[in-house]
């Protein structure tokens, strides 16, 4: 396993975001294992298991459940942690807001730039892999940069980096 490859497996998230997914992980440890071991039970009292599709749903209930445990601890274990003390507002990076002017429209937007797990468009966060979050990266203020968007180049004009 190259170098390279073991960077791009690795999960950037704030502080934040690793709280949410601990806690996320502790719910599905302690409270849906619970919950769906409980299915399962029930639905074995539901008589004959081949014909039994209570059981087959809180069977793959179970294993999506499972596969979800694993995929969080994966997440937790090679997350790489950004806080307000490793963010550099030198140029644009996880962890930063970026003012921006759309240079076509004269618009101003604001965005912050989250990792993927957190990005939430609706509210300008936007994730270090989408298509304007992955063009903003490590440029600098009053840098232009082109954006391929869906509708075509646009034009951002980086006005302010700040944490």
């Amino acid at each position: 396993m190259s170098e390279m490859h073991e960077h791009s497996n690795k999960t950037v998230v704030s502080a934040e975001g690793m709280r949410k997914m601990e806690e996320k992980l502790q719910y599905l440890i302690t409270v849906r294992r619970a919950e769906v071991a409980e299915q399962i039970s029930i639905a074995r009292g539901f008589g004959d298991l081949s014909e039994n599709a209570e059981y087959d749903e809180a069977k793959n209930e179970q294993s999506r459940l499972e596969g979800e445990i694993v995929e969080l601890e994966n997440a937790i274990r090679t997350a790489i942690v950004i806080d307000d003390e490793n963010v550099s507002t030198d140029s644009v990076n996880v962890g930063t807001t970026v003012r921006v002017l759309y240079v076509e429209d004269d618009e101003e937007e604001e965005y912050s730039i989250v990792g993927a797990r957190e990005s939430d468009p609706m509210n300008n966060r936007i994730s270090n892999e989408c298509p304007i979050g992955a063009a903003l990266l490590g440029h600098k203020e009053g840098e232009i940069i082109n954006v391929e968007s869906p509708d075509g180049m646009i034009q951002l004009k980086i006005l302010e980096i700040r944490l």
